[in-house]
């Protein structure tokens, strides 16, 4: 028995390191979001400020180590067999659940994720043990820190609200104040801004970056023998004025002699902060459950007493954390913050939703998203009657955004959102944070992060009237996750603790099992789907302003829809032919994709023609077209694929030997000439293409004989009625793509002839 409880301390190990790879991935989205939605400085420098960061709050989180221990379960009740069952159970799920959020590029709260698992966990082990004693279902409050746990909820729920609500006031008033042309307002604007942000944040580190850290709870005589942490909560008001004067201050210096941008500092200063206290704070998340299994074990050895009779008293007292430790938990997350791909993803959600400008909407309305966003505009439609008319001129002419200059021929990626928002992000993040961590009371350092950028985005009208409903969507997603999160998290530790209660070490070994099959399975899932979006044949918006620009430009997006759709429709025919499902299955969602991309392009044609110089305007009737044939294309092979595949998913005859023959050869000669289209747009030879659309001439024709022998087997031999709709259907289709890759021909034909 020695021997499996030190294995599971081996595992619990082996589970920690990768519990700090998943839970940075998470919560990188709480330091970087700003940084990098506003591109304040290179990628390279965010990096490192956040990594320094990360490594000073690992150092200094020993003393968040408590809530593991004590936090949620009274340990006292607990024998050491029965805690290393929780601990076990809890580490295998938040594993496995962090890792399901990073899959899907969804930030959730790692802080959340512990205390559910560690309440579910617990809940389990107390109810065997009440049951075994055929003790009394209320007994369990005897178990578990019910106090804590209640406050930890209600303060989480709450400080969602706040976080929203604050947010979008601060950024109102400080949109009032510097308006989007910021960086032309008088020199002691940007000091007195820069003086209250930076004060903000620097109390922030001193707070929650040190003041959570055993280094705080001690003595010096300099602040008159009092801790650390009690001279911060004891002084506020004074520190604060101090603070505002000295980096108000600074601020102006550097502003008016030294010409610096005072918004990228507190960017970079923000970014740090919120890097260390994530790190100083949260690792207990990640690494507070392992370590505190390793000291329940070490006490058990040392005491000599069976593992079923050790009560673990000893949770209850402080108990420090080797340095060494915390050293190795902070490089393990700084490799992770380089290296993980998903990290990027859960960032770019968060950068999606809070964009100033136009980006992909990942996000589905829904009922709920449309009744908030038209219940708003009613509010804003109330208002406008009650503000004076002057009044509103004044904030408009506020928000009024800048034209951006582009550079013609180079390519342009935008930041999300501004310097002023990224620093009020900050900067509201890290109050919030301080004034809950001076009055003790719980949150989710994501769900204020995330919630602050998103009440920020709403009050600098980030959320217009072209996307407000998917933004919404998206947050009320979001918001949603994080309720599945606790509740997941309830009931699958306790359902892992109940099965390690019942089945010891072979139930172990099988989670174990399973947890590395889900990691891997979603790693390779989600390196899949990343190698999709990057993908050379995706299609790209025009940015061109003149007419040959886009013809160019639109050149490559047909050879690449025509390299597509002649993968798919083989695909079709020969999975049709085969009768092979998945084959069908693949070619149908592969469509899906394209059509999608191809939607993007029309949604981008305002921006384009906006962008068009005067004398090019008849480029964008050219390139409305080509969007129009192309979707047609998409269409036209869409429908190929669905109606096959729902034929053979029904499970209806398959295809007579005459019509797989026919439909072989239609899609081969088809295949043929898509290949000498995409030479044609790779290369620009446009003088060739008069021989292709002879060559497409005479592929409708051979279509056409084959629906009138298909009318005579259906006149004389023909028995099955859904495999002759079927083929006639296929034959149809062909047809239609056929016709609109003549028409992308003719277009560029036309074009061709004029120059």
């Amino acid at each position: 028995m020695d021997n499996l409880y030190l294995l599971m301390i081996v595992a619990l190990a082996i589970l920690a390191i990768a519990d700090l790879v998943v839970g940075v991935s998470n919560d990188a989205v709480n330091f970087l979001n700003s940084a990098i939605g506003s591109k304040a400085v290179s990628f390279k420098t965010i990096m490192i400020v956040a990594s320094i960061g990360i490594a000073c709050g690992a150092i200094f989180s020993s003393g968040m180590m408590e809530v593991a221990r004590k936090g949620i379960f009274n340990p006292g009740m607990f024998m050491f067999s029965d805690i290393m069952v929780i601990f076990m159970a809890v580490m295998i799920t938040d594993i496995l659940l962090l890792d399901f959020f990073n899959t899907l590029g969804m930030p959730t709260s790692t802080t959340v994720s512990i205390v559910f698992e560690l309440l579910g966990a617990a809940v389990a082990v107390a109810l065997i043990k009440i049951g075994a004693d055929s003790g009394n279902f209320a007994d369990v409050v005897t178990y578990i820190n019910t106090e804590k746990a209640t406050q930890i909820i209600f303060g989480i729920l709450l400080s969602v609200v706040v976080a929203f609500s604050v947010g979008a006031l601060v950024q109102y008033l400080s949109r009032l104040l510097l308006s989007f042309n910021f960086e032309r307002k008088p020199n002691w604007v940007g000091a007195l801004f820069g003086g209250i942000a930076l004060t903000s944040i620097m109390y922030f580190i001193l707070m929650k970056g040190i003041g959570g850290t055993n280094y705080a709870k001690q003595s010096f005589d300099f602040i008159g023998g009092e801790t650390i942490k009690d001279f911060l909560e004891h002084y506020v008001f004074a520190i604060v004025g101090v603070n505002l004067i000295i980096w108000s201050a600074l601020a102006y210096v550097l502003i008016a002699y030294f010409k610096t941008n005072i918004y990228k500092i507190i960017i970079i200063v923000g970014t740090f902060a919120l890097a260390l206290a994530f790190a100083g704070n949260d690792l207990v998340n990640f690494i507070g459950v392992p370590i505190a299994a390793w000291q329940s074990y070490e006490a058990w050895v040392a005491s000599g007493v069976p593992a079923t009779e050790f009560a673990m008293t000893i949770l209850g007292e402080k108990v420090p954390t080797p340095t060494i430790l915390l050293f190795i938990a902070g490089m393990v997350m700084v490799v992770t913050l380089w290296f993980s791909s998903k990290a990027k993803s859960v960032v770019k959600t968060s950068i999606d939703l809070s964009s100033q400008g136009e980006t992909k909407e990942r996000f589905q309305p829904n009922f709920l998203s449309r009744v908030l966003v038209r219940g708003s505009i009613l509010t804003s439609k109330y208002f406008s009657v009650i503000v004076p008319n002057s009044l509103q001129e004044k904030i408009e002419k506020q928000f009024e955004k800048p034209v951006i200059e582009l550079v013609q021929g180079k390519k342009h990626e935008l930041p999300a959102f501004d310097l002023v928002r990224a620093a009020v992000n900050l900067m509201v993040a890290g109050v919030l944070i301080s004034i809950a961590t001076s009055y003790k009371l719980p949150l989710s350092t994501t769900y204020v992060t995330f919630m602050v950028a998103m009440g920020s985005s709403l009050a600098d009208r980030a959320w217009g009237s072209e996307s407000a409903v998917y933004r919404v969507a998206g947050v009320l997603n979001v918001i949603g996750g994080w309720f599945f999160t606790a509740i997941s998290a309830f009931i699958a530790s306790g359902v892992a603790a109940y099965l390690i209660y019942l089945g010891g070490a072979t139930m172990i070994a099988i989670l174990l099992l399973i947890a590395v099959a889900l990691l891997i399975r979603n790693s390779l899932s989600h390196l899949k789907k990343s190698k999709e979006i990057k993908a050379e044949d995706s299609l790209n918006r025009a940015e061109s302003k003149s007419v040959q620009g886009v013809i160019e430009e639109s050149a490559d997006n047909i050879a690449k829809v025509l390299k597509r759709v002649s993968k798919i429709q083989e695909n079709t025919i020969n999975g049709l032919i085969k009768q092979e499902l998945p084959t069908l299955k693949k070619a149908k969602n592969t469509v899906g994709k394209l059509e999608s991309e191809i939607e993007d392009l029309q949604n981008n044609i305002f921006y384009f023609i906006k962008n068009l110089d005067e004398s090019s305007v008849s480029a964008s009737t050219f390139y409305i077209d080509v969007i129009g044939d192309l979707q047609d294309i998409a269409q036209s092979v869409g429908f190929i694929s669905k109606v096959s595949h729902k034929h053979i998913h029904n499970n209806h005859k398959g295809l007579k030997v005459n019509q797989a023959k026919e439909l072989k050869e239609i899609s081969e000669k088809l295949n043929h000439l898509f290949g000498k289209m995409r030479e044609i747009f790779d290369t620009r030879s446009f003088n060739k293409i008069g021989a292709i659309i002879e060559e497409k001439k005479e592929l409708l024709i051979d279509v056409s004989k084959c629906a009138q022998k298909q009318v005579e087997r259906t006149r004389t031999t023909e028995s099955s009625p859904k495999n002759t709709t079927l083929y006639f259907s296929i034959l149809l289709e062909t047809e239609d793509l056929i016709k609109a890759t003549m028409s992308l021909l003719e277009l560029y034909a036309t074009k061709n002839k004029k120059k």
